[in-house]
């Protein structure tokens, strides 16, 4: 146990800009740092860190200098990453940015291989439905009209996530944690996520 460990109070999430999401990660964020003690995960430069609050909140962060240090003395191998905070529609463009990003129920890549790919397109009635219950519920929140904007901003790039083939869960959970913490807000999202991935 090291002297760090009784700070590592706050639940974070890394998303990687590959697309890889490690969650249930324990960390010290402050204003412009975070403190993180595992070092089996490589944190690079353009990573986010998005940290979940009590109260439902989420903060989304870029690592700027991800300070990885060595062990020495008291102190395990760590990260003193410098970040910066991102605001929503700011957040939404940098989680859009770590997977590829495109229109059409049925897009795809190829990077040097042959495709034998088969596509199923997700995107259903239901779907559809819930997305516009989505935009119904956030329309109807006690918000100031831009922070109503910037929701329904990230609802539009959630349905634009959903009509990619396969579209990625990590991103469009991402997304939909970035929406206000109301219980009608979640319980949509949840069924959406219910519907598009059902395993």
């Amino acid at each position: 146990m090291s002297d760090f460990d009784d700070m590592m109070t706050d639940n974070i999430s890394i998303i990687k800009t590959t697309g890889e999401r490690f969650d249930g990660l324990k960390a010290s964020v402050q204003r412009d740092k975070i403190f993180f003690e595992n070092s089996s995960i490589l944190v690079e430069p353009r990573d986010l860190v998005q940290r979940t609050m009590s109260n439902g909140g989420v903060e989304t962060f870029e690592v700027i200098d991800p300070g990885f240090y060595e062990k020495v003395f008291g102190f395990d191998a760590h990260y003193q990453m410098v970040v910066r905070k991102l605001g929503v529609p700011e957040a939404k463009k940098a989680v859009q940015s770590i997977t590829y990003n495109f229109s059409g129920a049925n897009a795809r890549v190829n990077n040097h291989s042959v495709d034998n790919s088969f596509n199923t397109v997700t995107y259903t009635a239901e779907v559809s439905g819930l997305i516009q219950a989505l935009r119904d519920e956030i329309s109807k929140l006690s918000v100031s009209p831009s922070e109503r904007a910037e929701a329904l901003e990230v609802v539009d790039e959630i349905e634009s996530q959903l009509t990619t083939n396969p579209p990625k869960r990590t991103i469009i959970k991402s997304l939909l944690g970035a929406l206000p913490h109301v219980e009608s807000v979640v319980s949509i999202g949840a069924s959406i996520l219910g519907v598009v991935f059902p395993n």
